[in-house]
């Protein structure tokens, strides 16, 4: 039978697909828009949040100013949008604003839009997680004193889905999605009618407010807000680089349906967010920042709802069954936008791991053909910002989008480059024309996202933006000291053209702690090598214990010499190490194999009721210049208990090649037979299983 993990394994992530079922887990257009856009289409639950409660802290008469707002984020979007359309087709790989950067400004460019990205990543888990907690919190009091448990939660089980595979997550991410913009939809035109079709006079439960000021607002420090809002509401932007990334998910032709995937995003999101400011204008919402401080007169026990959750009252009626849908399929939506980022951030892990700028355990697929270990650092991460941040969505948001900006502009900037180099060498006109137009396109969406990053770098610095800054500068050292030891690491290993010099001897040493089989097949084994020199070492820890070992050993006549080494101190590591150093000193071209007799359990328990001295051993050994280990095990009976066949059957579910029965060790006639007591518990052997 699978051990219970193998079995909990199995049925949280499912049967491991073989790896030509790869090109069976490409994504249709239909699952690629949520499984890649639902970060930025969510992002409408929350932008018009902090649009509106950036605004008020002038108090509510600066609400005015949230439809121009929105109308400068639309731009910017429209422009983020129409540039990487261009970038999908350019460069299909996979590589994203990575390798735009990389291939056209260097690779010192392509390693900070990484580590921008990777931050940015992360951040969109922990703030869209957040988010959909507050949004259902609205609803739901139990979810509002359980933020934080229930956003770990939720990060957990977005974790075990994408652990399943892109495709499968996919499908079941693409009916919320749908959901969401269906209701929002709805809303929002049912609003609309209500209002200028119907003639309702349509006000939000927070209409009748009186809120102040938190500070007075004029001049320079009216233009400093307005800034601040506009890179607040940038946050719907976020998401839109991570089907760039992801064009090798979808199916042929892929990079026509990346740009579509592209268009479709850009229209619903812009229409969505326009939808929901306009409409809060129109019913005089209010949202501040600071509800304890900022509304002077209200309900008793007044407790402010999110944007989408009031205009969802405000059209459907309190307490309506669609209310409930819309700060249902809100808060979904929210925790979904997080997957995102579980699709974008493994694969460039993978791309930069490939590339070694990080550990190369994050460029293999797991078990489903996703790259697992790629999404459990990512969950990780964003569950330490959660608990953090206490689930704060004002407070992470003021760390998010200045990632996402930074690769949004050394991506455009790369891509000018990538058309002027094209252009010295295309002749004919049409395509020099194309060319010119996506150039074009490209140093206008430079310009507008450059700007946006140094508005947000000025407004949001101090409040915490300061914070992902330095942990961009500090993956960014991290992955350039990786790719370092992978460099020397590589050119210690390049094979020379000098022939390698050929050990003089071979020194074995058989490690013993009792005489019994173990002992004896390692013996065998080392005389089966024929080495120059073949000793076998124990360690005197116990006078009497030794004692009795010699006496066995002449009894039985071994032909091989034991040696004794003293250890006053009990002590087993250090003896042996000394030991092996002695022996290949003699002469620096020698070499020194040394056997460890083990025996192999077949429980999981039995582990801990035997010592791990071998373990140790081998761990010490391994950075002996000139020493090599050879484990020799002895199976014992619990072993064959383990059905390997069935568990091969298990895990691959491909057909086992063959019987997996463990030989049966002969002694050579020179080593006489023994029947001897269980093996002791001292000694660097015998018990031990690394």
């Amino acid at each position: 039978m699978a051990s219970p993990t193998s079995l909990l394994k199995r049925l949280l992530v499912g049967r491991p697909f073989r790896s030509d079922r790869l090109r069976h887990t490409l994504l249709p257009k239909r699952i690629a828009l949520p499984v890649f856009a639902s970060d930025a289409l969510s992002s409408v639950a929350y932008a018009p949040d902090e649009i509106l409660l950036t605004l008020s802290i002038a108090g509510a008469s600066a609400y005015f100013f949230s439809p121009w707002i929105a109308l400068a984020v639309v731009v910017v979007m429209l422009t983020v949008v129409a540039s990487y359309r261009q970038n999908v087709h350019a460069y299909p790989s996979g590589g994203g604003d990575y390798e735009v950067a990389t291939v056209n400004l260097g690779p010192r460019a392509g390693v900070a839009v990484a580590s921008a990205l990777l931050v940015d990543y992360v951040l969109t888990v922990a703030v869209s997680v957040s988010s959909g907690v507050a949004n259902l919190g609205s609803v739901v009091p139990f979810v509002a004193t359980h933020k934080v448990l229930i956003a770990v939660v939720a990060v957990v089980l977005l974790t075990a889905m994408n652990l399943r595979g892109m495709r499968e997550s996919g499908t079941a991410f693409a009916i919320p999605t749908y959901g969401f913009i269906i209701v929002i939809g709805a809303m929002i035109l049912t609003g609309l009618i209500r209002v200028f079709v119907l003639g309702h006079d349509l006000r939000a439960p927070s209409a009748g407010l009186e809120i102040q000021a938190e500070h007075s607002v004029t001049g320079f420090a009216l233009v400093f807000l307005l800034l601040r809002t506009f890179s607040s509401g940038c946050a719907a932007l976020t998401g839109v680089e991570a089907i760039s990334n992801g064009v090798p998910a979808f199916r042929a032709p892929k990079s026509r349906n990346a740009a579509t995937t592209l268009l479709l995003l850009g229209t619903i999101a812009v229409t969505m967010l326009v939808g929901i400011i306009w409409l809060s204008r129109l019913t005089h919402l209010q949202f501040v920042e600071n509800p304890k401080l900022q509304i002077i007169s209200g309900p008793e026990g007044y407790v402010q709802k999110t944007v989408t959750t009031q205009l969802g009252e405000t059209v459907f009626g309190s307490g309506s069954v669609l209310l409930f849908v819309v700060a249902g399929v809100t808060a979904l939506i929210l925790f979904l936008a997080a997957n995102t980022a579980f699709n974008g951030f493994p694969v460039l892990g993978s791309i930069l791991a490939q590339d070694r700028y990080l550990p190369r355990q994050l460029h293999t697929r797991g078990d489903r053909l996703a790259f697992s270990n790629g999404i459990v650092f990512l969950a990780a991460f964003a569950i330490v910002l959660i608990v953090g941040f206490q689930a704060e969505v004002t407070k992470l948001i003021q760390l998010y989008i200045v990632g996402v900006f930074v690769s949004f502009t050394l991506s455009q900037a790369g891509m000018i480059r990538h058309w002027n180099r094209h252009l010295r060498n295309e002749r004919n006109p049409e395509a020099r024309r194309r060319m010119q137009r996506s150039r074009a396109i490209n140093t206008f969406g430079m310009a507008m996202t450059g700007a946006v990053l140094v508005v947000v770098l000025v407004t949001k610095f101090l409040l915490g933006a300061w914070i992902a800054i330095v942990a961009m500068a500090v993956i960014y050292l991290l992955m350039l000291a990786i790719r370092r030891h992978y460099d020397r690491v590589a050119e210690e290993l390049e094979p020379t053209e000098v022939r390698g010099v050929l050990p003089a001897r071979n020194h074995a040493i058989v490690l013993v702690s009792k005489l019994h089989q173990p002992t004896l097949r390692a013996i065998a084994y080392a005389r089966a090598t024929r080495p120059d020199t073949l000793t076998a070492v124990t360690v005197n820890v116990d006078d009497k214990d030794t004692r009795q070992l010699q006496e066995e050993w002449e009894r039985r006549e071994l032909p091989v010499p034991l040696t004794v080494v003293d250890s006053p101190y009990r002590e087993i590591t250090r003896p042996i190490l000394n030991f092996v150093a002695n022996t290949r000193r003699e002469s620096p071209r020698d070499v020194v194999t040394v056997f460890i007799p083990e025996y192999v359990v077949g429980h999981w328990w039995e582990n801990l009721l035997h010592n791990q001295s071998a373990l140790r051993l081998k761990g010490r050994l391994l950075f002996e210049p000139g020493v090599m280990v050879t484990s020799v095990p002895w199976q014992l009976a619990s072993t064959a208990t383990k059905n390997l066949d069935r568990l091969d059957e298990t895990l691959s579910r491909t057909p086992a090649r063959g019987p997996r029965v463990a030989p049966r060790s002969t002694l050579p006639p020179s080593v006489p037979p023994v029947t001897s007591a269980p093996p002791g518990e001292r000694g660097p052997s015998t018990g031990d299983r690394p």
